[in-house]
């Protein structure tokens, strides 16, 4: 996985953040308060899309 996509979209006091792995179009979203760091929104959206693309690894 070389490169990961991140979109935010903010709703009142949280933020959407989806991460996409362009290779195969995988995507995983979280829900993380506003103010929270940037890094740290990230940091959330990938290890949830990690988890998903080793979910589906194994199956």
């Amino acid at each position: 996985m070389a490169d990961v996509l991140f979109e935010y979209v903010r709703h009142g006091t949280s933020v959407k953040v989806t991460a996409v792995e362009p290779e195969t179009g995988i995507e995983a979203v979280v829900i993380v308060p506003a103010d929270l760091p940037e890094a740290q929104m990230q940091a959330r959206a990938l290890q949830k899309l990690l988890y998903i693309l080793k979910k589906r690894e194994e199956s």
